[in-house]
């Protein structure tokens, strides 16, 4: 139903919007500060709501008017938006022809410290972060028991403090991922003027690891909760996200651990959607395969970011609007030859294309028409109708995780550690044949390579190709290059920090107890 669709759209930008002045001594209006919000049990979901909307929205008003963050456009600022920038653009997957500031740098893996995007990104998990831990801080006991709540209210708040807990968790593997040794603070950090001192990518790592520990008995059981909020399906998913990428975050690998996660996701009542391009429809919402995803809708969460901007920025050329359940196309992003190869024919669904009117080879990046158009998300519903908005803003959910993923995660542990195999081959021939509406492609045995090369024609334009390149040691390798990879037209290597976002100068400059990674 829309209406537990919509459950992170609600309220909660309402609630904090009236807390925010220049002026920082002012009273807020009508007594509307932290321990007057908290001290009301009911409060707690409206900002919790909020939480959830950092995913989403760009701000207190959408689709711009009050940002969360300022020094960029709104809509570049969104969160789904920045993060799928840094993660796809850079990547042998999309390259964008806009010349806005931030983009042309992204294309060719030219970037410095002080990127807009990058910059962008680092602030808006940072955000996250800073809204996470006063939440999680009113959760705790040092305030409970200073109220009257009754045990049922103090068991539902507990709850949603484990909630945001996962929030929090979620934005640092981001900065994890991204950036590597980042600034750390948590809800022990009070509000005021202070520098936090940077945490090392191996005791980031171990601090996410413990806090998903913590509170995974505290989290609903997979499917059994409201769609869009995390349970504990969300939870295993990140956490095997964690374990897959560990020897590139720490030196030890943790397959064996990733494996025991994606096994339990397997068996958590999730299936593949029959049909695959209806995980990236309006009406994904109702996916099967979902595990959590950032909500959507383009009458309550209007952004110029998130999936708005996945739908609109794919349209151009010859393409029919319509056929996208909207009325304007943007003419950015478009995907490779190097991607568009890796499909050894038609008959794999998962090949959302258009190519009337475009050339594969791309020799000036601003021109929409040349690359491989791409048609995989579509403001339409499974019965063929426009979304809620069939003009500008879309429907589509945004996927973080989804079933397929966690079988291609497994089958590349069991390949990585030897052992599982069999059940291993049986996880990546269901993502197969899926795809191909038969067994007639499946494989007998499991190999690395075919296993990168599955998930490019699975997972593009999800936002996990920077990652799954870097893990296999190719993002800035000799090894493999793409056209305008280190800025020349049929590529070329890159330094190895480029593995690594710079912490923005800006962050450098304020917080002398930070160090910026080498190479910047």
């Amino acid at each position: 139903m829309k209406s537990i669709k919509l459950f992170s759209l609600l309220a909660g930008a309402a609630l904090l919007a009236a807390s925010c002045a220049k002026d920082l001594n002012l009273t807020p209006k009508y007594g509307l500060n932290a321990d007057a919000v908290y001290s009301d049990p009911n409060n707690y979901i409206n900002v919790l709501a909020k939480l959830y909307a950092g995913l989403s929205m760009s701000g207190n008003q959408g689709p711009a008017g009050m940002p969360d963050i300022g020094g960029i456009d709104e809509g570049f600022s969104q969160y789904v938006r920045v993060y799928w920038n840094l993660q796809e653009l850079p990547t042998d997957e999309a390259v964008c022809g806009w010349n806005d500031p931030g983009v042309p740098e992204l294309n060719t893996m030219t970037w410095n410290d002080n990127s807009s995007f990058v910059s962008a990104m680092y602030y808006r998990i940072y955000y996250q972060i800073a809204l996470a831990n006063e939440f999680i801080r009113y959760t705790m006991d040092e305030w409970l028991d200073t109220k009257d709540f009754t045990p049922e209210q103090i068991a539902m708040i507990k709850d949603m403090g484990a909630e945001a807990r996962y929030l929090r968790a979620l934005s640092y593997y981001h900065a994890l991922d991204l950036f590597g040794n980042v600034p750390f603070v948590d809800e022990s950090d009070r509000p005021g003027v202070y520098y936090p001192e940077q945490i090392s990518r191996a005791d980031l790592f171990a601090y996410i690891e413990a806090e998903l520990n913590d509170i995974e008995a505290l989290m609903v059981p997979a499917r059994a909760g409201q769609y869009g909020r995390a349970d504990l399906g969300a939870l295993k998913a990140l956490r095997a996200k964690l374990y897959l990428n560990a020897e590139v975050y720490t030196g030890t690998d943790r397959y064996a651990d990733a494996m025991a996660d994606c096994a339990d996701l397997i068996n958590a009542g999730y299936s593949l959607e029959p049909t695959y391009e209806h995980n990236f429809f309006a009406d994904n919402h109702t996916s099967s395969e979902i595990i959590f995803a950032a909500t959507f809708d383009g009458q309550h969460t209007r952004t110029w970011g998130g999936t708005t901007f996945l739908v609109h920025s794919h349209i151009g050329g010859s393409m029919d609007q319509s056929y996208f359940g909207t009325t304007s196309g943007w003419q950015g992003n478009r995907a490779t030859k190097a991607w568009y190869d890796k499909f050894p024919d038609t008959l794999d669904t998962r090949r959302l294309v258009w190519l009337d009117g475009m050339e594969d080879t791309i020799t000036t990046v601003g021109t929409f028409t040349e690359g491989i158009g791409i048609t995989k998300w579509r403001n339409v519903n499974r019965d063929g109708s426009a979304g809620s908005d069939p003009v500008t803003f879309v429907d589509v959910d945004f996927p973080f995780f989804r079933l397929a993923d966690v079988y291609l995660m497994y089958a590349e542990c069991a390949a990585r550690t030897g052992t599982n195999l069999s059940q291993g081959v049986g996880y990546f021939n269901m993502v197969r044949e899926r795809a191909y509406g038969n067994s007639d492609h499946n494989v007998s045995t499991l190999d690395l390579p075919v296993i990168l090369d599955e998930r490019a024609r699975e997972l593009y334009s999800e936002g996990h190709r920077r990652t799954d390149l870097v893990r296999f040691g190719l993002f800035t390798s000799a090894d493999y290059v793409w056209a305008f990879k280190g800025g020349e037209q049929f590529g070329t290597s890159t330094p190895i920090h480029y593995n690594l976002y710079p912490i923005p100068s800006s962050d450098i400059i304020s917080n002398q107890n930070l160090v910026q990674n080498p190479g910047y």
